[in-house]
């Protein structure tokens, strides 16, 4: 992530040096593109504090009270589930997702790469899904109903406060595995005018007592990547001994109000909370460089500051933050008074002539 915002301050410096090009405003830009400079690199070792918080796991990792197992090799790692809920809610920007279990990412990657990508881990307690109609659904037509509900749906969305959705088409067709009880497909959808595009990658696993659900917060360009590990993936999750599929006493459990085919065919465009994950999270850059290019771009043109929804995760860092701020500001100010007083000095000498 440290290069994106390199390049990003580069660019911005570049700008503040053609916005304030001329004698009479070189001695701003100068002092604007010092306290840019000041402000990336407190930026940066913000983050960089907030990386070495992160507490990640693999091996055997328990979950729901020890119900379900997560088996992570050494090539992905886990984040538990505080920590989850603050990368979603604090670092992405979205709706906080209490159902989060935990956070399943490569291991060369942060959730503060612009890089990366990660599942969501969850489970939804409603009961015994039968699989009978797996193979019954034409996952074409379903597409094409889901496609012409978008209209009426996508108003509900608008009057939640979210952005218009569209399913562009399947990524990945919907695919069980009678023998694993796992259904796993992929959406490529698009939000709002945003010209590039999501990949929602959900994954079902199912269990005595409910559903496992582990959705793939990534980028249209990560698809290929998150099919080259989907076969790992897929081998991680098992529910524990008494909690699995083939533990279900039909005299004494609750049989889910959907099957495997609802699982997929659900109403994915109202869900306008874990689809506003999807659509924010996948890429940090979305989040980071245009909330840094929105408070950097003040510190060029001058603009009103407004109040930073970012919290720092350590006291050290915030402090540079707002010392970088404050530097700026005041720059600006000595900046400002200097720019005046050369342009009195020259209007004094205009009707001396």
């Amino acid at each position: 992530m440290k290069h994106l915002f390199v390049s990003v301050f580069l660019m911005l410096v570049s700008v503040a040096g053609i916005a304030e090009k001329g004698k009479k405003e070189k001695q701003a830009a100068d002092t604007k593109a010092d306290s840019l400079a000041t402000a990336v690199v407190a930026y940066m070792q913000m983050l960089d504090s907030l990386e070495k918080t992160l507490k990640y796991e693999d091996g055997k990792v328990t979950l729901q009270d020890g119900d379900i197992v997560l088996n992570v090799p050494k090539s992905f790692k886990f984040l538990g589930a505080a920590q989850a809920k603050y990368v979603i809610s604090e670092i992405w920007g979205n709706p906080p997702q209490d159902d989060v279990l935990g956070m399943l990412l490569p291991a060369q990657y942060s959730p503060l790469d612009d890089s990366a990508f990660a599942f969501i881990i969850s489970f939804d307690a409603m009961g015994y899904v039968k699989d009978d109609d797996a193979a019954d659904i034409d996952y074409d037509d379903l597409m094409k109903d889901w496609q012409t509900a978008e209209v009426d749906e996508n108003k509900e969305r608008v009057a939640a406060g979210y952005e218009k959705l569209h399913l562009v088409g399947w990524a990945a067709k919907p695919f069980y595995d009678a023998d694993k009880k796992v259904m796993h497909w992929a959406k490529e959808i698009a939000f709002g005018d945003n010209g590039e595009h999501t990949l929602n990658y959900d994954v079902r696993v199912l269990g005595r007592k409910g559903v496992l659900s582990m959705n793939a917060v990534a980028g249209m360009y990560h698809l290929k990547d998150v099919q080259q590990n989907i076969t790992a993936i897929l081998a991680m999750p098992e529910f524990a001994s008494g909690n699995k599929y083939s533990d279900f006493n039909p005299d004494i459990d609750e049989v889910a109000a959907v099957t495997v085919g609802g699982l997929v065919a659900g109403k994915v465009l109202a869900k306008a909370g874990i689809l506003a994950l999807l659509a924010k999270g996948w890429k940090l850059i979305v989040i980071g460089a245009v909330a840094l290019w929105a408070g950097l771009k003040k510190f060029v043109f001058g603009r009103k500051k407004e109040e930073d929804e970012f919290t720092p995760q350590t006291e050290e860092s915030s402090n540079e933050v707002a010392d970088a701020q404050a530097e700026t500001a005041s720059n600006d100010t000595v900046a400002g008074d200097a720019t005046e007083g050369e342009e009195n000095t020259e209007k004094k000498d205009e009707t001396q002539s």
